[in-house]
C-alpha cells in the first residue's frame, strides 16, 4: 500500500514538472515576396517555391519541442507581397496582431523601408535573405539583425581556403546586374585582404541560347573557350548570382582551370552535401517534413527562429527588447550544425558563423581556415569587423 502511494505521489510530481501551469504563446512572421516562376537550370533540380518559410517551419517544431517542457508554444503567420507592392501594409498587419518577432526576405531597401516604420520600433526584424554589405556597414538599425551572411562573408571565406591551396592568381568573371557586380565587389576585397591578386577580370556579355536544342551547346562551348582565352592563372571565379552564366563556363574554359565563386567551389551558409555535426539528422528530419533539401535560405530562416527560441528559454521572456539584448549580449549561443556554437556581432547584428566550402556533392571544407586568427573570434575574419564598419551599438 505504501509503495503504491509513493508510486502514485511520483508519478504526479512528474507530471506537474513536465506540463507547465500556463502556455505563453510566441507568434514569429515571415514577410516575403511572390516570386516570379524559376525554371532551374537543369531538369534534376527541383523549382522551390517556399524557400525560407519551410526553415522557418522547422524552427517552429524545434522550439516547440523545448517549449512543451518550458510553457512556450511557437505560432508561424506568414504574409506575402507581390513584387509590385509595399510590404509596409503586410509589417503594419502584424503588428496590429501583436506580432513583434518577424523574418524578412525581402530586398535590402524594401527591409530598411520596415525597419524605419514606427510599428517596427518595439520589434526585432531578421534578415533572412538581403546579403548587401551595405546593411552591416552603414545602413545598420537597432531593430534589424541578420542571419544570412552577408557577401563579404561569403567573399572572404573563399578567399580564405584558395589562399590555403595557394590559389592565388584569380581571374574575375562578373555578370552585368547590379547583384553580381556587388559580389565581384566583395571578391575584390577578399582578393586584397588573404593575398590573391586578380590577373584578369572580364564582364561576360554573351547571352546564353536555347540550351536545351541540338545546338545550344555548341554555341556555349564555343564563346566560353574565346571568353577565356586570357593571361594564365590558378582558378576562375565567378560573380554570377542569378546562376545566368557561370555554370556554362565550366569545364569549357581555354586553359584547364578550376571554377569557383557563385558556380563551381562555392562558399555558402548551408548545403545539403552537410553530413558533419549532426548535419545528417537535421537534413533527414527536414527532407521528411518538406520532400526536399534544406536551401541557405532555409537555413538563415531556422536560425532566426531557433534564436528567438533559445533567448525565449533562456530569458523566459517574449519581450523583443529583453530578446534583442541577449541575443546580442555574451551570454548567448546556438548550436548550429556547424561543428561551434554561432553568435550575433553586437555592432551590426550579423549572425557570426562558419561558411561551408561545398562542391556540388561534397562538403570541401569549412571557413575560417586554420591559421587566420583574430583577438576575439576567428569567426570574426569572415565579413566586415567591428573597426571596418561604422555601425556601433
Amino acid at each position: 500500500m505504501a509503495l503504491r502511494r509513493f508510486a502514485g505521489v511520483l508519478l504526479a510530481l512528474t507530471w506537474t514538472m513536465s506540463v507547465p501551469a500556463e502556455e505563453t504563446r510566441i507568434s514569429i512572421g515571415l514577410i516575403g515576396q511572390v516570386s516570379e516562376v524559376h525554371v532551374p537550370l537543369s531538369a534534376l533540380e527541383p523549382a522551390i517555391q517556399d524557400d525560407g518559410a519551410e526553415g522557418a517551419r522547422q524552427g517552429i517544431r524545434d522550439n516547440n519541442t523545448t517549449g512543451r517542457f518550458t510553457g512556450h508554444n511557437f505560432e508561424f503567420v506568414q504574409i506575402q507581397v507581390k513584387a509590385d507592392e509595399s510590404p509596409v501594409a503586410a509589417l503594419r498587419e502584424l503588428a496590429g496582431q501583436g506580432i513583434r518577432l518577424v523574418l524578412v526576405d525581402l530586398p535590402a531597401a524594401d527591409l530598411l523601408a520596415l525597419a524605419d516604420l514606427p510599428e517596427a520600433a518595439e520589434s526585432i526584424l531578421f534578415n533572412i535573405g538581403a546579403p548587401d554589405d551595405a546593411l552591416r556597414v552603414s545602413e545598420c538599425r537597432e531593430n534589424l539583425l541578420h542571419t544570412a551572411p552577408s557577401r563579404a562573408m561569403l567573399a572572404d571565406a573563399l578567399a580564405q581556403y584558395l589562399a590555403w591551396k595557394r590559389w592565388t592568381r584569380w581571374f574575375l568573371v562578373a555578370g552585368q546586374s547590379p547583384e553580381d557586380q556587388a559580389f565581384a565587389a566583395a571578391l575584390k576585397r577578399a582578393a586584397k585582404r588573404f593575398g590573391a591578386k586578380i590577373e584578369v577580370e572580364k564582364t561576360w556579355t554573351f547571352e546564353a541560347g536555347a540550351r536545351r536544342t541540338d545546338s545550344g551547346h555548341f554555341n556555349e562551348k564555343a564563346a566560353a573557350n574565346l571568353f577565356t582565352q586570357v593571361a594564365d592563372y590558378d582558378i576562375l571565379v565567378v560573380a554570377d548570382e542569378s546562376d545566368v552564366f557561370g555554370e556554362y563556363l565550366n569545364y569549357r574554359t581555354f586553359r584547364p582551370r578550376p571554377l569557383g565563386g557563385t558556380q563551381g567551389l562555392t562558399a555558402t551558409a548551408w548545403s545539403g552535401v552537410n553530413e558533419q555535426w549532426g548535419g545528417t539528422q537535421f537534413q533527414r528530419r527536414f527532407h521528411q517534413e518538406t520532400g526536399r533539401w534544406m536551401t541557405p535560405r532555409d537555413y538563415a530562416a531556422w536560425l532566426a527562429v531557433r534564436s528567438i527560441g533559445e533567448a525565449v528559454t533562456r530569458t523566459d521572456s517574449h519581450d523583443p527588447r529583453r530578446l534583442r539584448d541577449y541575443l546580442l549580449g555574451p551570454d548567448f549561443a546556438l548550436a548550429a550544425f556547424k561543428g561551434v556554437p554561432v553568435s550575433y556581432r553586437d555592432w551590426n547584428g550579423q549572425l557570426r558563423q562558419p561558411i561551408l566550402i561545398t562542391s556540388p556533392r561534397l562538403l570541401v571544407s569549412v571557413s575560417p581556415q586554420e591559421g587566420f586568427l583574430h583577438e576575439h573570434s576567428t569567426l570574426d575574419t569572415l565579413g566586415y569587423d567591428r573597426p571596418e564598419s561604422r555601425c556601433k551599438r
